[in-house]
């Protein structure tokens, strides 16, 4: 029965025009309607539908297959679709192979050290070939250089094949040009482009908004804002460059949509709050392209950049502990699945968005 003729708005009577074939009586629970064996039918709904009141047969309606599907997932058929589909014999797990970033190339700004340095080698450790990591010193610090070292002692399987490696680039990512020729150069080398994080993100000490000293506040302005754009043009032109689609994450924070209270950071929360639009923007700009962008806002983490205010005041970290519902404050290693996910074909449906990862503090 087609329900949609049935909402109670006026009472018509009409004769047996298309190929139903309905019962002497029956009720639906949309509205009612009782059939004679003359097959004159009385409807308590609104008028019949235009093909109906035209005397189409329904069977050109009711007949037609179903929609196609609009897509598939890059690894054929999953989940339920692939235990419905015919098969015989054992079957492996697809769930692991869905956030596997195999023979995917990267591009992660900020990557020196701190959050995009745990997020470059997430990147690797789920199989990205090459994750470049883009920063502003001449040469890597320590620490990535110990990373680098890490990622080759990874070995995948038994064919002792390195999984992936992290590769070093200087770069200002306030330079619109240097960043795109970073991107064309990662292209032309890799042959692809599949993945970028724009991590890169400085702050400043409090200031009373008043009094906030304009070349500050351009300053962070520039690299918050202007470099998360330009790190992503870099990328984004690679990957409309190779047609295979990518996923481009903007790192926000939780800045971006809440004042971070007793702390006086109107540029750095101005900028974040940019970046969150940003990234809609250019979701709804790159999706016909298969190019999903989407942030990601982290709440309090222990980074080099929150330790300028722990290291020197202490107190701030149970006072940060107490603003969300977990009572303490984040590890770097805790955004490795959430980037992950985002990057690979795991979250194929999801741009646009916004994901919090603050440990509840929006929750209270």
């Amino acid at each position: 029965m087609c329900k949609a003729i049935l909402a109670p708005l006026n009472r018509v009577s009409i004769r047996r025009q298309c190929a139903w074939r309905f019962g002497a009586n029956a009720t639906s629970t949309v509205g009612t309607w009782t059939g004679t064996s003359t097959r004159t039918v009385t409807f308590a709904g609104a008028a019949p539908t235009p093909w109906l009141r035209r005397g189409i047969s329904s069977s050109a309606v009711l007949a037609k297959d179903p929609p196609q599907a609009q897509s598939e997932s890059p690894l054929g058929k999953i989940g339920v679709a692939a235990a419905l589909a015919p098969s015989s014999g054992a079957v492996k797990p697809t769930l692991w192979s869905e956030f596997a970033l195999r023979d995917r190339v990267a591009l992660v700004s900020g990557a020196n050290r701190g959050l995009g340095l745990e997020m470059a080698l997430a990147l690797v450790e789920a199989g990205a070939r090459a994750v470049y990591c883009v920063d502003l010193p001449g040469r890597p610090g320590d620490g990535w250089v110990k990373v680098a070292e890490y990622v080759r002692r990874m070995v995948a399987d038994n064919n002792g094949e390195v999984t992936g490696r992290l590769e070093y680039v200087c770069a200002d990512v306030r330079d619109q040009k240097a960043m795109w020729k970073v991107g064309e150069e990662i292209g032309e080398r890799e042959g692809r482009m599949d993945v970028c994080v724009a991590a890169a993100g400085i702050s400043t000490s409090d200031m009373d908004c008043l009094e906030y000293p304009a070349d500050q506040f351009e300053q962070v302005i520039s690299v918050n804002t202007n470099g998360v754009l330009y790190t992503a043009q870099a990328a984004g032109r690679q990957m409309a460059r190779f047609g295979n689609g990518g996923s481009i994450i903007l790192i926000a924070s939780m800045s971006g949509s809440i004042t971070n209270k007793d702390h006086a950071c109107v540029s750095y929360n101005t900028s974040k709050s940019a970046v969150l639009q940003m990234g809609r923007s250019m979701a709804c700009e790159l999706g016909r392209k298969r190019i999903r962008v989407n942030t990601l806002s982290p709440g309090y983490i222990y980074t080099s950049m929150t330790a300028a205010y722990l290291d020197t005041q202490p107190h701030f970290l149970d006072r940060w502990s107490k603003l969300n519902p977990l009572g303490r404050i984040g590890r770097p290693d805790e955004l490795r699945g959430v980037i992950t996910w985002l990057a690979s074909d795991a979250s194929t449906f999801c741009t646009g968005s916004d994901i919090l990862v603050s440990g509840g503090h929006h929750a209270w």
